[in-house]
């Protein structure tokens, strides 16, 4: 689901008040990890992740097995921090402009 730039900026304007859902250890983004972020991902649609210390090549590898493995969609990343989105399609909570 490609978003536009107004979505995107509308889903970084509700990320910014969110705290980290998921926080990553010292092992990174694990099977178990993903498996927790689907579940936070069908109940939030919006989440923050805390990505564990490293490189900045590090983090981005990070960043794509959880959003490749959960479909999701990176909103923003901040240093260590990454907003990622995807919408329930049962029942959808955040209605997102045109």
């Amino acid at each position: 689901m490609a978003l536009s730039s107004s979505q995107t900026r509308y889903l970084r304007s509700l990320a910014h008040d969110l705290s980290p859902v998921i926080l990553l250890g010292n092992k990174g983004a694990t099977e178990a990890v993903v498996k927790e972020l689907n579940q936070a991902l069908d109940i939030h649609e919006l989440v923050k992740v805390k990505l564990s210390g490293g490189d900045k090549d590090e983090r981005q590898a990070q960043i794509d097995v959880l959003a490749g493995g959960t479909q999701a969609e990176k909103i923003h990343q901040i240093g260590h921090v990454v907003v990622l989105f995807r919408r329930n399609a049962d029942e959808p909570k955040i209605a997102l402009p045109r």
